[in-house]
Parts: structure tokens; sequence; C-alpha cells
């Protein structure tokens, strides 16, 4: 007879066993929806406070490489005296001030959004030392010309950059 209840136990837990398991299991999926869905929920007012910030950063680089191009540099920092060394040292410690003013901004920007614009920045201060090297040149106002000249044959460095700028911007939408 023990053994006959055994067994008589052991079919009325079955039934008990396998709705406790499909109840685990449904729980346990609901469970994760629910993570998931609050994740999701989280990632979307994240992204909806955060895409203003970096719309504000491309903006602000935008903005950098327009003040660093070179046709409005030369117009915006005019030389202090004659001396083509000292106007050098003056544009390249400007557009390494702008650039520096902007440095917080690479946390809103790609990395290869931001290689692309120190790129261009630096390209940038390359073409004004190239410049001031020529035997040609050798006052403020020779170098600016020759800045000025060099401009008019080809691109400025920051135009390649603001074309990406543009293009990532655009690709946010």
């Amino acid at each position: 007879m023990e053994t006959e209840q055994i067994i008589g136990l052991f079919l009325y837990a079955i039934p008990a066993l396998i709705t406790g398991l499909i109840a685990y299991y449904f729980f346990k999926e609901h469970t994760k929806n629910e993570d998931g869905r609050r994740r999701f929920l989280l990632q979307k007012d994240l992204q909806v406070n955060a895409m203003p910030l970096r719309l504000q950063a491309y903006e602000r680089m935008a903005l950098f490489l327009e003040r660093i191009t070179p046709s409005k540099l030369l117009i915006r920092v005019s030389p202090i005296n004659s001396d083509k060394d000292t106007y050098e040292s003056l544009l390249i410690q400007t557009i390494d001030q702008e650039f520096e003013h902007n440095l917080s901004q690479q946390i809103y920007l790609s990395d290869e959004c931001w290689n692309i614009i120190t790129a261009a920045k630096n390209a940038t201060i390359q073409l004004i030392r190239k410049a001031s090297l020529l035997e040609k040149t050798d006052s403020a106002n020779k170098l600016r010309e020759v800045v000025l000249t060099e401009m008019m044959e080809k691109r400025a460095p920051s135009d390649a950059a603001l074309s990406y700028i543009k293009q990532e911007v655009s690709e946010m939408w």
C-alpha cells in the first residue's frame, strides 16, 4: 500500500511541478521583456536629451572650421607689425586658442569626425607655415597675400571637414 500511496502522491505532484515550471518560465520571460522595455525607454529619453547637445557640438565645430578658414582668419586677425614671423605666430596662436576652446566638444562627435577636424586644423597651420617659409614672403602683408593666393587655387582644409560634419549631421535624422 505504501507503494500505491507514493505513486498517487507522485501523480498529484507531476501536474503541480509542470504548472510551476511553466509559471516560472512565463514570469522569467515577462521580467526579461520588462527590463528590455525599461532599457529602451531610458535609452530613448537619453537620446532625446543628448540630441540637442550633439547638435550644438556640431554647430560649434562648424563655427570653428569657418573661423579658421584662411581667408576669413586673415581678415579677422590683422598683423600687429610688419614682421612675418610675428604674424605667423599670431595666426597659429589664434587657431590653437579656438581649438582649445572647443576641445570638450569631442565627446559628442564621432572619432572619425574629430580626427578630420583636427587634421583640418593642422593642415591650415601647415599652410600658413609653408607660406611663411617662401622666399617671396618678407612681410606680414606679403604673408597674407601669399596665403590668400594659395586659397584661390585650392580649397581650404576646413572645407572638407565642414562637408564631413554636414554629412554626419544629415545621417542623424
